[in-house]
């Protein structure tokens, strides 16, 4: 990292590449043919992650969208902070939903889905959290997805911090959309959502969706059309993305992604362990993206002193986003490798030191 900046050891946004950086230094036209030509390939580079060149399309937008009909109802599983926001999405548009409570360290159970399909015919659609950053806890997405195609449910997946680091294969049916963002495994820089819809889906939505800016259809049928964004685009994110994902595929694609955060992942729970701390989740159900550790007991913990300490070595920490324990968490994601975590360590150790905080 350039300069003193400190490594952003967070779900993003998180710390990226020098050339994905030096990308957002040209200034581009909106309108600019050159520009519609690098989204065309971005888009078409995004569906090629998740394999869905035949059936599916990416809609990009400066924020995201609806596939809901207004007399829809969503099954919405909740093992965390960002399941329930999209509840008050829900709430917010006036269209019913089904909650399916579930503890913070609990993954969804197709079965519980399948029973929650048996008890509200109601239901037309599910809204599912692949990785629910909160605890950094992995949901099934394939079993869910098989249940909702058996059922005949439309699966709507939020991807935002698994798309390009766990596998994703929209061959295997099930998935109607999923939803992603320019600023987390990807590791470009935040500003633009994008959805890989079904196109049959995407085509019988037109005049669902309660805003304007965030209508798929409308950005999707606008682009085919002029190959333009409706709007004034993030062009220095696309810029930014662009060249994120020219790296992305450089170094080996989803599988190589992955295989580094899990690398990070182990490196960080196995240094943090030796200092002490314990991972909120089971290993199982971990996903290495971020990970939430239990705070220490001893009265001089305070999360503010430690946060900032660990800032001046050079690295920041997210606070913990559960409700029930004290609890914070540290990301695995972005430009950075193993040996970069076993220097957050070291650095988190040394901090604990100078502070006084016993964790054993």
């Amino acid at each position: 990292m350039p300069g003193n900046d400190p490594i952003l050891l967070t779900p993003g946004p998180l710390s990226t590449a020098p050339q994905t950086r030096e990308a957002m230094l040209r200034d581009w036209g909106s309108w600019d043919a050159a520009f519609n030509r690098m989204t065309r390939s971005v888009c078409a580079d995004l569906v090629k992650i998740v394999h869905g060149e035949n059936d599916y399309v990416c809609v990009p937008l400066q924020g995201s969208g609806t596939l809901v009909p207004r007399q829809g109802c969503v099954l919405v599983p909740n093992n965390g902070a960002y399941c329930a926001r999209l509840i008050r999405i829900l709430q917010r548009m006036g269209i019913a939903y089904v909650e399916l409570p579930l503890n913070e360290d609990e993954p969804v159970s197709p079965a519980a889905i399948e029973d929650a399909f048996n008890l509200d015919s109601r239901i037309t659609h599910v809204a599912q959290v692949h990785l629910e950053t909160s605890a950094g806890l992995l949901n099934p997405l394939d079993d869910i997805a098989a249940v909702c195609q058996r059922h005949g449910k439309s699966l709507i997946v939020d991807a935002m911090s698994s798309f390009g680091a766990l596998p994703i294969d929209l061959r295997r049916g099930g998935i109607d959309a999923l939803i992603s963002a320019s600023g987390k495994c990807l590791e470009g820089v935040p500003g633009m959502g994008f959805v890989i819809v079904r196109r049959s889906v995407l085509e019988r939505s037109e005049g669902r969706s309660p805003s304007l800016a965030l209508d798929l259809y409308d950005q999707y049928v606008y682009m085919e059309k002029t190959t333009q964004w409706r709007f004034t685009p993030p062009t220095h994110v696309v810029a930014a993305l662009r060249q994120a994902l020219d790296q992305f595929f450089a170094q080996g694609g989803q599988a190589a992604r992955g295989a580094r955060y899990t690398q990070n992942c182990a490196a960080l729970v196995s240094g943090m362990k030796a200092l002490g701390f314990e991972p909120f989740l089971k290993r199982d159900v971990q996903a290495p993206v971020i990970v939430t550790f239990y705070a220490p007991r001893d009265p001089a913990w305070n999360f503010a002193n430690f946060y900032a300490a660990v800032r001046e070595a050079g690295y920041v920490l997210y606070p913990g986003k559960l409700t029930q324990v004290d609890t914070f968490r540290v990301g695995c994601i972005g430009a950075i490798d193993a040996d970069e975590l076993r220097k957050a360590v070291a650095a988190i150790d040394r901090t604990l030191k100078w502070l006084g905080i016993r964790v054993k």
